[in-house]
């Protein structure tokens, strides 16, 4: 029996993306003052950050319900198909608590993993999932390699400017504004589930270089499995320059060996990470090298 993979939006996994491979992307809600969008659906990257930039809105999002869930699981079910929901840490959110929720009316039927991700280390974890399926194995053999995997998934960030963090009440105005003077770039990445700020560099070559010895830390990249890169804002201009000058940094030659990189390698990141991160951040996500 083949089986279904869900996500949630916090993968940044864009909707046409998940229709090409066969994933259900279930929609965060996100909050501009009395609007409200399903994240992807209805609001775009480009548009949540046209109303994050422009309008200096800061948005608030609520977590998918169970009952939610429960109807993606049933169309599945009832299509003679098991389940495999993937969802976003659930150290920042309660969306795995409802997947779980859900799930307890499927017994045998819907497996449930934590991811301990989001952005797109969820992403690649995602698309291992797919490679899996493909592969023809059952639910829950992909079941218990993507738990398995996802010890091995790193994602490692740049933001470009500390003011969103401002605004969103992370830091102080005055810390802001005397990192933005000096050009501070935070590093950012996702340890045991949650947001760990492993350092702050003073402009964007010395970031370049923290990410470089993050990498080497986590083990390397292995290029044989999922890999992505991500941007905030309205283009990814900015990044492909930082590739082009640090091709080294980022694995460019071996993502151009796995991926078209004039087409989609490099994705929109959204609301669960752009709120707080602002335009002109970039992100990686890879399998280390540990097996």
């Amino acid at each position: 029996m083949s089986f279904q993979i869900i996500t949630d939006s916090a993968s940044d996994m864009p909707q046409e993306t998940a229709q090409k491979l066969g994933v259900v992307v279930m929609p965060i809600h996100t909050r501009f003052g009395d609007e409200e969008f399903l994240d992807g659906v209805t609001m775009k990257p480009h548009e949540f950050f046209d109303r994050l930039v422009n309008k200096k809105q800061l948005p608030r999002t609520s977590q998918i319900t169970p009952y939610e869930f429960g109807q993606e699981y049933e169309k599945a079910v009832a299509a003679g198909r098991g389940v495999l929901c993937i969802t976003m840490s659930s150290g920042v959110s309660g969306t795995c608590q409802s997947a779980c929720a859900a799930a307890a009316d499927y017994e045998g039927q819907v497996e449930v993993i934590d991811s301990r991700q989001f952005c797109i280390s969820l992403y690649a974890l995602v698309e291992y999932a797919c490679r899996l399926r493909d592969e023809g194995k059952t639910l829950q053999e992909a079941a218990a390699l993507v738990e398995k995997a996802k010890k091995r998934v790193h994602v490692i960030s740049i933001f470009s400017t500390l003011e969103y963090l401002r605004l969103g009440g992370r830091i102080s105005a005055a810390a802001a504004m005397a990192g933005n003077l000096l050009s501070i770039k935070p590093v950012i990445t996702i340890t045991d589930g949650l947001v760990d700020v492993i350092g702050k560099a003073r402009g964007m070559k010395k970031a370049n270089t923290m990410v470089a010895d993050f990498i080497r830390r986590t083990g390397g990249v292995d290029y044989t499995m999922p890999h992505c890169l991500g941007f905030t804002g309205f283009s990814d201009e900015n990044f492909r320059k930082i590739i082009a000058e640090n091709p080294a940094v980022y694995g460019a030659e071996d993502l151009r060996e796995a991926y078209d990189l004039a087409a989609n390698a490099i994705v929109p990141v959204g609301a669960t990470v752009g709120t707080y991160a602002g335009p002109d951040a970039v992100a990686m996500a890879y399998f280390d090298n540990k097996y």
